[in-house]
């Protein structure tokens, strides 16, 4: 079995091992597709929390179920995704019904080794049917599914201003469901190019500035966005956001990142702001996004704009980190 493990920030080494053993419980995909995510590109940086080394990269993917124990309803031979966030089932999280963030939570390709490899093993609750979508669509609901649930845990209502700080993969996704829920979508980026790409799903792109303010309370009637959503994990960004906060506006932080944030806090008292954090996704927000697939009222292939074959991610990965090279998706092909 062919692998590729970050050794440590800026070191990718390729490697051969067995195939993993059927375990009870478990299920083996043979990996097709992997996308790359903001994780892989800050766990290669050295700049992901909750990460150590060495790691195997990657949650993003799809592939053939080869082998299963316990998995009603699956067929060998389906095309799958699955929900890389395993749960320990008994903690106060789960126990309410939110195994996205457990107490014990393992992400596969973070505090477990992922999928950048042939063969994965994965507990089989955690498998999702293709449905009949093709692969490329399959490796990119995860993070659909992040955006997913950052809308909904921000309530998004018909009509109010949505503001999305970061135009990269999961901030397009967290606009696509901001649209879908009736949102008005304000993007907010540095990067002009990231901008252009996210026109079509955004009804205001502004680049990040001295003027962004201005324009925003322009756009908004005076109002400032009743909803903020921070998808760039940058503290500087974050720190800036609170200011574009309407009064009685939610703030849902999204991206992450390792530093303290700060509020002045008559500024944000006096909103009556409300302060959450998204984690993860549920089967929940899995499921709308592949009904949402189905029902083409998105079209996560377009996100794609580099694509590798596996032997070829050492070698190019370094590249998807510089800006001027126009980075949305990068979508490695296993077999």
């Amino acid at each position: 079995m062919n692998i590729l493990t970050c050794k440590a920030p800026g070191h990718f080494e390729y490697s051969s091992g067995e195939r993993p053993p059927l375990q009870k419980g478990h299920a083996i995909i043979r990996v097709k597709r992997i996308g790359i995510c903001g994780t892989d590109l800050h766990a290669y940086e050295g700049t992901q929390p909750y990460f150590t080394y060495p790691r195997i990269l990657g949650h993003e993917l799809s592939g053939e179920l080869v082998e299963f124990d316990d998995a009603p309803g699956f067929s060998k031979g389906e095309l799958v995704t699955f929900i890389p966030y395993f749960n320990c089932g008994k903690c106060i999280a789960c126990r309410s019904g939110k195994p996205n963030c457990c107490q014990e939570l393992q992400v596969s390709g973070v505090h477990i080794d992922g999928g950048m490899v042939d063969f994965l093993s994965v507990p089989s609750y955690s498998l999702v049917h293709g449905d009949g979508l093709p692969d490329d669509a399959l490796a990119l609901i995860e993070p659909l599914a992040i955006g997913a649930h950052g809308i909904r845990r921000a309530q998004v209502q018909d009509g109010e201003f949505v503001l999305v700080i970061g135009a990269g993969p999961i901030g397009l996704g967290v606009m696509e469901f901001a649209r879908i829920a009736g949102g008005k979508v304000i993007a907010l980026d540095i990067n002009e190019t990231r901008l252009k790409f996210c026109r079509p799903k955004a009804d205001h792109c502004i680049q990040a500035g001295d003027d962004a303010y201005d324009k925003i309370k322009q756009i908004t009637s005076g109002d400032m966005p009743t909803v903020v959503i921070d998808a760039t994990g940058s503290q500087k960004a974050i720190n800036n956001a609170f200011q574009f906060m309407a009064h009685s506006a939610r703030f849902v932080l999204v991206g992450l990142q390792k530093e303290l944030i700060s509020v002045s806090h008559p500024e944000f008292h006096k909103r009556e702001a409300t302060l959450m954090s998204s984690r993860n996704a549920t089967r929940e927000d899995f499921n709308q996004v592949i009904d949402c697939l189905k029902r083409k009222k998105i079209d996560p292939t377009t996100y794609i704009t580099h694509r590798v074959s596996f032997d070829e991610v050492k070698k190019e990965f370094p590249g998807w980190l510089i800006p001027a090279n126009g980075v949305i998706k990068a979508m490695v092909e296993v077999y």
